[in-house]
This record gives C-alpha cells, structure tokens and sequence, in this order.
C-alpha cells in the first residue's frame, strides 16, 4: 500500500494540533476523592492518549507519587488543585525522566509554591508556562514538516518497492534523534541544580532533632 505523503504529513500535524492541556478555568475549585481525581484527570487529558483503553492516572500511579516525595500528601484523603495541578506536571515529565529527576525539578515547586496562599502560587506558575504552548505547537509543526520533507528526499536509489518504508524509518529516526537530544539536554540542565533530595533532608531535621534533645 503507498503512502500519500500529503495526507500522512496533514494527519501528522493535525494529531499535533489536537494536542491541549488543562486550562486552569478547568480545574476543579472543590477537593476531590482520588476516584474523582483519576476520573478528571482522564477525561481532560484524553487527547494525549494513545489508545482509548489507556489510563492517564491509576490510583496505583498516585500511591507511588506520594510514596517517592513528588505528591504532598492528601487532606483527609481530599486532593486540592494543587494537588491536580502537581500530578498534570508528573503526567507531561514521566515519560522522558526519572524518579530522582522529578524529585529535584518538583520539590522545590511543592516545597516554595504548593500552600493556596503563597505570593506565587503553583497555578500562577502553571498558568505562566502553559500559556506557551500556543505558540511552540506553531513552532513544532513548522519544524516537524521540515523534517518530514528531508526524511522523503532520502534513499533516492532505494528500489521502489523499499522506499516507502526507508523513508518512513528515515522521518522515524530525525524525530527520535531530536528527542533523544532534547532529553540529554534536560538531563544536564537538571544535573547542574542544587541537590534537593528529601531524603538527605529528613536525615538532616532528623539528626537536628537528636542534637536538641541532647543539648
């Protein structure tokens, strides 16, 4: 079957056109039972989801976020937007970094801006780096059809019958090497910030409080 490069790359982009986040007017102003939080959180991040039988948010997933720090923990087992907007932060950087990673670019997130009333709150800071997103989509479909376009120009020796593939692996490759650039980058960027581990800092208030019991 011969691919129409027209409609593959106008299906591309329109897949990434459709790609939106969780306005803040959309955030729920009650807390919520973590049934009600994996069932937001699907229903407004279904867009993102590869297969419909996917899960965006398990209640598996959350446990395991309070478990390794990233997630403060629940008021009377209610999660407040703050708490919502936290997991949409985990939901976007899970799959491209590591627990310890999360921790140290979102503790201090949590630690700095998760109380309602900090002067900057973690939706002021949601709302400032999600209103980007406009315009990078724009940015992102410019360069993704000038990789498409290199990508179709290769193999130009290759027997027809291979080129199809060849250059579907080609476009396949220019992407993956973009992201894999990308991730390297985060990486070292994250490396180069102050150690945060909660786990030295509860040895430290631990150890504090063993001197002032002996003083």
């Amino acid at each position: 079957m011969t691919i129409d490069t027209k409609d593959f790359l106008n299906s591309i982009l329109a897949s990434l056109s459709r790609i939106d986040y969780v306005k803040p007017e959309d955030l729920p102003n009650i807390d919520l039972y973590m049934d009600q939080v994996t069932t937001f959180m699907d229903s407004q991040l279904a867009s993102a989801k590869r297969y419909p039988e996917d899960k965006v948010l398990t209640k598996t997933m959350i446990n395991n976020y309070a478990k390794n720090n990233l997630l403060p923990p629940p008021v009377k087992k209610k999660y407040t937007k703050e708490h919502v907007l936290t997991l949409i932060f985990i939901y976007y950087f899970k799959n491209i970094l590591s627990i310890s990673d999360l921790q140290r670019i979102l503790n201090p997130i949590t630690e700095k801006h998760f109380a309602s009333d900090s002067d900057l709150g973690l939706e002021d800071i949601y709302s400032e780096v999600f209103s980007l997103e406009h315009d990078e989509v724009s940015h992102l479909a410019k360069d993704i059809t000038r990789i498409f376009n290199v990508s179709f120009d290769t193999f130009a020796d290759a027997p027809e019958d291979e080129k199809e593939f060849l250059h579907t692996f080609s476009f396949i490759c220019m992407l993956s090497f973009d992201v894999f650039v990308k991730k390297m980058m985060i990486e070292k960027i994250i490396d180069e910030l102050p150690k945060n581990d909660p786990r030295e800092k509860e040895k430290a208030e631990k150890k504090e409080k063993k001197q002032k019991r002996t003083e």
